[in-house]
């Protein structure tokens, strides 16, 4: 579902401010692939989510997206493709308009747009459906505007703004680091409940090494712009944090790039 080879990037080439960010990646993801993505800061991960939706161009390497390459593909028309998820549950959304016109938005992602009515009876009905999923009492306010949700509420739509228009690949950038742990943890399960029953192929960024191992059927480890750990299947299962401890202060040379990843 996603094929990467020799991705290179490097931000401001050639000045003091020279940075390194990808160097090398190559990494395949089959169809229905839930990969978590761990790592200290500037390890490129989420530097690798924007190459991959088009944030910016790639110096050298190429991307595939079930089998098409998208590699000179400008952002917009890559949206088609996937589902993205960000770290400040205020991406990702329009505070200004209801929840239920930012639905909308999403389910004609990649589609031509008409002069027809915003929303159908039909669309608004499936749109309470899946609030409904949520639990959190939304299908109640559909014409709230998403700025009046909170950071949990807002996040879980978000969530589910991604993944209702069947994308090739979703992606998570520490979708649940601004989030209480009560509330990471509900959009977590709801997470997995949405990849699970659409077989979406995903990948997660983390800090977190316990739902890094427990989530997905594999776990990659970047450093430095580099792949340095890939795992998957029972392997995967049998890791414990401090085995990814030891592995990280090996490959960083002893040093922690930062303290979230030791204190998750």
């Amino acid at each position: 579902m996603l094929e990467i080879k020799d991705l290179y990037k490097t931000f401001n080439p050639g000045t003091i401010n020279e940075k390194k960010a990808l160097t090398g990646i190559n990494l395949t993801l089959n169809d229905g692939d839930f990969v978590t993505v761990i790592g200290g800061n500037g390890a490129g991960k989420s530097t690798l989510l924007n190459m991959i939706t088009g944030v910016y161009p790639c110096d050298s390497g190429t991307i595939k997206v079930d089998g098409e390459d998208i590699t000179s593909l400008p952002e917009f028309k890559r949206a088609k493709y996937f589902g993205r998820v960000f770290q400040d549950p205020m991406t990702g959304t329009a505070a200004d308009m209801q929840i239920e016109e930012n639905l909308a938005l999403a389910a004609r992602r990649g589609k031509a747009r008409t002069l027809r009515p915003g929303i159908s009876h039909s669309e608004r009905a499936k749109f309470k459906e899946l609030l409904k999923k949520l639990d959190l009492g939304l299908d109640t306010r559909m014409t709230s505007k998403v700025g009046l949700l909170s950071g949990g509420q807002r996040q879980a739509v978000t969530l589910l703004m991604a993944t209702m228009a069947n994308p090739k690949l979703l992606l998570l950038d520490e979708h649940t680091a601004a989030l209480d742990p009560q509330t990471a943890a509900k959009v977590l399960n709801l997470t997995t409940e949405l990849v699970e029953e659409g077989n979406i192929t995903t990948l997660m960024i983390t800090h977190n090494m316990k739902d890094a191992i427990r989530l997905g059927n594999r776990l990659i480890m970047m450093n430095n712009g580099k792949i340095v750990f890939d795992i998957a299947g029972e392997e995967k299962k049998k890791l414990e944090v401090q085995d990814l401890l030891d592995l990280f202060a090996k490959v960083s040379d002893g040093e922690f790039a930062n303290d979230r990843m030791m204190l998750s």
